[in-house]
């Protein structure tokens, strides 16, 4: 049982890189179909007179450019479109800053601490700590504009 295990695990092999041989033969056969193409307009173009090779290679190169300047503005749109979207981000955040500005100056001033004292403690926060912060619910409105500033 294991031999015969072992022989069909070997004409598996066998199947699939015999397989992998043809495939790469097949791709060997159209690269040198190709080349030959290229080879044979290039004898072409050779022959051809001085203005007419430099027609060609101005058409050529026209091509290349047109295509590069498609891919460009294609660039040019895709960056567009993204700073449009970031200004719609920036307008909703400086949106919601400015509420939870308001909303801080309808606080009780003694429910507030000085705004030099949270930074600090913040601060000292973010020297000793990573991850989760602990802070009362009204105080929100302050240390969101103070992460933002």
């Amino acid at each position: 049982p294991v031999l015969r295990l072992l022989e069909a695990q070997l004409q598996d092999q066998r199947r699939m890189h015999e397989e992998e041989v043809e495939g790469l033969r097949n791709q060997l056969y159209a690269m040198q179909e190709e080349l030959h193409k290229q080879q044979q307009a290039s004898l072409q173009t050779l022959q051809l007179s001085p203005e007419v090779q430099v027609e060609l290679g101005l058409q050529q190169e026209i091509t290349r450019l047109t295509n590069e300047n498609l891919d460009l503005k294609e660039a040019v749109e895709k960056l567009e479109k993204n700073e449009k979207k970031l200004k719609k981000q920036l307008k909703i955040y400086m949106k919601k800053v400015q509420d939870f500005e308001e909303s801080q100056t309808m606080l009780p001033a003694e429910r507030r601490p000085p705004d030099s004292n949270m930074q600090v403690a913040v601060q000292r926060k973010e020297k000793d700590f990573q991850g989760m912060l602990e802070y009362c619910k009204e105080d929100e409105p302050l240390l969101i504009r103070n992460l933002i500033t």
